[in-house]
This record gives structure tokens, C-alpha cells and sequence, in this order.
């Protein structure tokens, strides 16, 4: 089954969470994802706000950039809101986008190495390990959470290189794919995922490696002109990346997604969407049911 979700873009202002998240909650959407762009609105403030105001709503953080966070602070984060709330929050970690880090003195020289080193760490301080290392970009020594979570949470990855996407399955338990990901890209990000599996000696038949895509999506009056207004390229068909239109089209376009080979496909309004909260409601109502 696919798991069917939608976006609270970072461009809508914080205080609008509230009524989006529970607008989502009560029409039994599966997950609400959240962004950390710079310099917009915190991705852990907002999944913690958007938690405590639902009650079976899943928050996914998609995704927090590496160089603009220590490992011990962000693994001190999700762990305590995986104990607040369990079960119900899902995070990626991954490059930030390079420029903004420039911006705040973080950009590295390596993001590859930071990344890799990143999720090592991370992961084994989300199990309850002391962590000594001495990396190039990741340093800890004697670390260990007082309060790990438990059972750990998943930890997601976000790709679009192919190193990248192979280093998401070597260490990741899920890769992200960005929006305007066409379902060619999808099935050659899952190849390479699976290079990364293989690799690692991970079997994804008893480890399963989900992919999650962001589907930039329009519906009612104007959806078309403002789905192609929002297009960062100039794609050749702009039906591959984005669709616009009523629940059975937006629907098809997610199957397209899932038979590439994604496991959760999060919807992405357009940042002048006039209904935000409405958009909440017709994912859950109108395109899930149509959604095997």
C-alpha cells in the first residue's frame, strides 16, 4: 500500500500550523511533512508544535541539513520527541542546500564525508550507544543520550546524486527524493539505493528501504497556471514531475510514483495555493481512496 501524505511548505507562515496540521489530523491523512528551509521556520519546533496539536497524524521532518546541526544536539531531538510521541515521527537528515549553508559559515568542503559520517554517528546514538569519534567533520567523545528512544526510530536520508543515493542505502533505513523527481528518476534512485544495499550486505527483502517522493500538486480553480508557474525547470513534460487537476488525476500521477517505486508519495501545494487547509482535506478524502 502506498502511504499517501502532504506538505506544509515553509513559505506558509507558522502560526497557519495549527489549523493545517489538525486539518490533516481530522481528515485522516497518514503523515504531514515538514521542511527546514533556511531561513524560514525550524523543522523540530514545527514537528513538535504539529504533534502536540493531533493525536494519530504522523509528522514527517524532510529534511533537517546536516552542516547546520551538531549530531549530539539533533539526535538529542528526535529523541525526545520519538519518547513524547511514539511512533508518530518520522526524520531525515541530509546536505542542506549548499549556498544557504555558505550563508550561516557551514558549507564543508566534503558534504559526502560529513553526510556519511553524520549518519553513522547518529544512528548509533539513536541506539543507546556511547559514541567516541574522530572524524573529519564529526567529533564526539564519551557521547551518549541519557534518554534514547526506544525501540530507535527509522532514520531517513535525503539524495538526488548518485553517491548520495548509494550512501542512503548503505546507511539510511529510507531514502527522500526531492520534488520534480520524474518516475525514471525514481527507478534509477532505487538502483542505486539497492547498489548502496548491496554493498553494505543489506538485504532489502528483511530490511525494507522505503522511498518517499515529493509530488508538486495542484487542484481547483487556476491549478495548472499555478503548478507551472511553480516548476524550478522547464521540463520537457511537465506531467513526469507535477500534476494539476481533480482527485482522479492527481491519484494517477501518484500511481505513476508507487509503480516506480516509491513507498510514500507526499503531495507538495504550490506556495500560493488559495485553500491550504482545503488542500489537506482533499488529499485525504478525494485522492487516498482512489490510492491502492
Amino acid at each position: 500500500m502506498t502511504t499517501l501524505g502532504a506538505v506544509f511548505l515553509p513559505q506558509f507562515p507558522p502560526e497557519r500550523l495549527r489549523a493545517f496540521a489538525r486539518a490533516a489530523d481530522e481528515a485522516g491523512l497518514e503523515e504531514l511533512w515538514l521542511w527546514e528551509d533556511c531561513f524560514k521556520e525550524s523543522g523540530v519546533a514545527s514537528a513538535a508544535a504539529a504533534l502536540a496539536w493531533t493525536g494519530r497524524l504522523r509528522v514527517g521532518v524532510g529534511l533537517l541539513p546536516v552542516p547546520l546541526r551538531n549530531v549530539a544536539l539533533t539526535a538529542m531531538e528526535i529523541a525526545t520527541l520519538q519518547r513524547l510521541f511514539p511512533g508518530r515521527l518520522v526524520v531525515g537528515v541530509g546536505h542542506g542546500v549548499q549556498d544557504w549553508m555558505g550563508q550561516v559559515g557551514a558549507r564543508v568542503g566534503s558534504p559526502l564525508t560529513l553526510l556519511r559520517e553524520y549518519l553513522v554517528a547518529l544512528r548509533r546514538l539513536l541506539d543507546g550507544e556511547q559514541v567516541t569519534t574522530e572524524g573529519t567533520h564529526v567529533r564526539l567523545d564519551k557521547v551518549a543520550l541519557d534518554w534514547p528512544p526506544s525501540p530507535p526510530p527509522a532514520l531517513l536520508a535525503g539524495a538526488i546524486g548518485p553517491r548520495t543515493l548509494r550512501l542512503c542505502g548503505e546507511l539510511a533505513d529510507g531514502t527522500i527524493l526531492p520534488s520534480e523527481t520524474s518516475p525514471d528518476d525514481l527507478r534509477n534512485a532505487r538502483a542505486l539505493v539497492d547498489e548502496g544495499l548491496a554493498a553494505a550486505g543489506r538485504d532489502r527483502e528483511d530490511r525494507p528501504h522505503p522511498l518517499t517522493v515529493y509530488l508538486l500538486a495542484g487542484t481547483g480553480p487556476g491549478a495548472e497556471r499555478r503548478v507551472l508557474a511553480e516548476l524550478r525547470t522547464d521540463p520537457s513534460d511537465p506531467a513526469e514531475v507535477s500534476v494539476a487537476g481533480h482527485a482522479r488525476a492527481v491519484a494517477e500521477a501518484v500511481r505513476r510514483c508507487a509503480d516506480a517505486g516509491a513507498d510514500t508519495v507526499v503531495l507538495q501545494p504550490t506556495a500560493d495555493d488559495p485553500d491550504p487547509e482545503g488542500f489537506m482535506r482533499f488529499v485525504a478524502r478525494e485522492v487516498r481512496p482512489l490510492v491502492p
